[in-house]
């Protein structure tokens, strides 16, 4: 035996193996640790922290992500029900409970991967964030305007972004990279299948739904909770693009949506959207095929319909784009009384890194600029920090007293309104999936639900950006496809075996490119020649 041979493997091995910024090999990747494989996760997810704090990090000004975003202020009118019976049976919030009730709004559209002057035509999931300022504080509601999501836990959200970023080396977004993580996150696939079709490219901001995308709670005056889903439809229509349109409005305008956005609100023609909620019991539902957890699933709506419980309206544009749009701050765990978490991984591993991104982005006192600023009274015991400019202390506070408790004049402790809510957790403390992980029925019955144009945009689309891609990369994805239909699966594998492979070194592609590798060639050659001066 060849000593001298085995210690260079590992050696090897050991270069590779992953590790923390400590040196401690990392054994799970994949998730972090939760109380049983539902949740809901501890505070000690060291790996987890570090890995999500230095990505919250990793960009300065500009966000992670979605740094591409266009706004407006609104508000938002409340039913007083919920479907057809009283809000009030599910919920305490105060912002839902009166018909008419209206509450001021700020809404953030948004792309996720591409920069801030990125074109607003490329395929991407879109942001739809809505900062509530209620009477009881902000209540933030951060979602997308897909439904679903590519992963189910937090861990692997650093991961999921560097791959969809641009390449490190090339910086050129690179759909081999996009693929790589894609097939070898096979929940993925769901939202692949979305974000490929027409669905990917909303034609704007003002006719794209809006959705919570994870699983929260509501929480009533006797403290009964249920698990409720979140979603805006808007009332102007749906409308999407294929990859052909876009590129041809792209050639011509790519603002066009922050456009759009700010003419038909400076025409007085406001957006609208219609607020729903889906509503399910507070527990781990065995009779599903799916967990209510899980946010690469759609709960179906002929079990658990929309219910209607509001409206809202955008009628006014911001004073200064950088005052409001680019510095306005939401996160996760931004929830009032009467709205709750649930274990959902994605959301909890969220609800720590959005408001940790807006101390380091923004600052520690991001919450004393005017469009973050509740519109009710603050009163705490935070001081200093960078640029801090006034302290936020109740009238009559002693200023001496910046603690709590205390006998000296200083800030008491709030009544609890209604009965607290105490669900019951026990379980292992474990780094797993949930069990109920089914990665490619929904995405096949959403297949089956698209029109015939979209399946055909659909197929077209992942031929053109999987051909470039590794063999082995390609045949995980179609393996993905059969799995979740047999048409799916036929026409992708039939697509690509029919596409033009690439010769030679692959060349990064962004989603969606099509002949760019000839872009710079051809600039060359059109280039005007001119004299130096």
């Amino acid at each position: 035996m060849n000593n001298d041979h085995n210690g260079e493997n590992e050696k090897f091995e050991q270069e590779e193996t992953l590790t923390n910024r400590q040196g401690h090999p990392v054994t799970n990747n994949q998730n972090i640790r939760t109380v049983s494989n539902r949740g809901p996760a501890t505070l000690e997810n060291y790996d987890f922290i570090e890995k999500i704090s230095h990505f919250d990090r990793e960009r300065i000004p500009e966000r992670v992500v979605h740094a591409r975003g266009a706004g407006a202020h609104g508000y938002f009118e409340a039913t007083g029900m919920a479907g057809d019976e009283p809000v009030s049976k599910y919920t305490r919030a105060k912002l839902f409970q009166e018909k008419g009730k209206k509450t001021p709004v700020f809404v953030r559209f948004s792309s996720v991967i591409h920069g801030g002057h990125s074109p607003e035509t490329l395929r991407d999931p879109r942001g739809f964030a809505t900062k509530f300022y209620t009477e009881d504080g902000n209540w933030d509601l951060v979602g997308n305007n897909l439904k679903v999501f590519f992963i189910r836990d937090a861990m692997k959200f650093p991961d999921m972004v560097h791959a969809f970023k641009p390449d490190p080396l090339t910086n050129i977004q690179d759909a081999e990279r996009f693929f790589d993580f894609c097939a070898n996150s096979p929940e993925s696939f769901h939202m692949v299948t979305f974000l490929y079709s027409p669905w990917g490219i909303p034609a704007n901001y003002r006719q794209m739904q809006g959705s919570g995308v994870n699983t929260y709670k509501w929480v009533n005056a006797e403290g009964e909770a249920v698990l409720v889903k979140y979603h805006w439809e808007p009332k102007q229509g749906i409308k999407n693009l294929t990859q052909e349109e876009a590129e041809q409005i792209q050639a011509k305008n790519f603002n066009h949506a922050t456009q759009d956005l700010y003419d038909e609100i400076e025409k007085e023609n406001y957006p609208e959207w219609d607020f729903f909620v889906q509503i399910m019991s507070d527990d781990a539902h065995p009779e599903l095929d799916f967990d209510p957890l899980d946010d690469t699933k759609l709960w179906p709506e002929d079990q658990f319909p929309w219910l209607h419980i509001g409206k809202m309206v955008l009628n006014k544009n911001p004073e200064d784009y950088f005052n409001e749009v680019e510095q306005v701050a939401f996160g996760t765990g931004v929830l009032v009384d009467g709205l709750d978490f649930s274990d959902d991984k994605m959301l909890q591993g969220r609800t720590f890194s959005y408001s940790d991104t807006q101390r380091y982005r923004v600052g520690p006192n991001y919450l004393q600029l005017p469009i973050n600023k509740p519109k009710t009274n603050q009163a705490t015991n935070q001081r200093g920090g960078q640029m801090s400019y006034y302290v936020d202390k109740a009238p009559g506070q002693n200023p001496h007293v910046n603690y709590e408790p205390s006998s000296l004049g200083g800030l008491k402790e709030s009544e609890q309104s209604g009965k607290e809510h105490t669900p019951k957790i026990s379980g292992e403390l474990v780094r797993e999936s949930i069990d109920r992980n089914d990665n490619t029925k929904q995405a096949g019955h959403t297949f089956r639900e698209f029109e015939d144009w979209e399946k055909d945009e659909l197929i077209s689309n992942l031929v053109n950006d999987l051909s470039t891609c590794a063999k082995v990369l390609q045949d995980k994805m179609i393996t993905l496809a059969e799995s979740a239909d047999d048409e799916y699966g036929k026409r992708l594998r039939e697509g690509l075996a029919n596409a033009r492979k690439e010769e030679g070194v692959h060349k990064g592609r962004p989603l969606g490119d099509k002949d760019g590798d000839d872009a710079p060639g051809h600039a060359e050659q059109m280039g005007h020649d001119a004299d130096r001066y």
